[in-house]
């Protein structure tokens, strides 16, 4: 399994895909398993698929005290996990949607940095505004620091989505 950030006392973390049957409870073995185990989840999301029999579950882990390999084989031991993926950051497509909501003392400046990251000001006011944005986690970390500087009150990031390239 590939890491995706490294260093001494960094997260090393890997993206794993988990197709799982859409049934009442899976999400909590699943979980369940990880904190048997000890193993440090990072960020999940987890949503229905064009079948809505199945989910598929986002589970982004830090690995930097266990194997992967050994991750994947437990997950793969429970009875409603149909497949597991490592995706690979350089042969993946990565997403995290954030929302946030700033101090609008200089609307026109954070609109100008929203706009430059790709995203739309969900809401507004006088005093605030929720901006949204989906890019690459990274492209998230650059923005989030770029609006602190304006005030962020309260933020939201949903956690990495990934879905391996079309030609790997």
């Amino acid at each position: 399994m590939t890491d995706t950030t490294s260093g001494d006392g960094e997260p090393n973390l890997h993206i794993l895909s988990v197709l799982v049957e859409n049934r009442f409870g899976v999400l909590a073995r699943i979980a369940g398993l990880f904190s048997r185990r000890g193993f440090n989840i990072f960020s999940l999301a987890v949503a229905p698929t064009d079948d809505p029999s199945r989910s598929r579950i986002s589970i982004v882990v830090d690995v930097h005290n266990t194997d992967a390999t050994q991750i994947a084989k437990q997950l793969d031991k429970l009875v409603n996990v149909l497949e597991i993926k490592e995706l690979q950051p350089g042969s993946s497509v990565e997403q995290e949607l954030m929302l946030a909501r700033v101090r609008a003392a200089d609307g026109e400046a954070v609109r100008e940095i929203v706009d430059d990251f790709g995203g739309s000001i969900a809401d507004s006011n006088e005093e605030e505004l929720i901006v949204s944005v989906h890019a690459h986690p990274n492209e998230l970390d650059l923005c989030e620091l770029a609006l602190r500087k304006f005030g962020i009150v309260e933020i939201q990031r949903t956690g990495r989505i990934a879905l391996g390239h079309l030609d790997s």
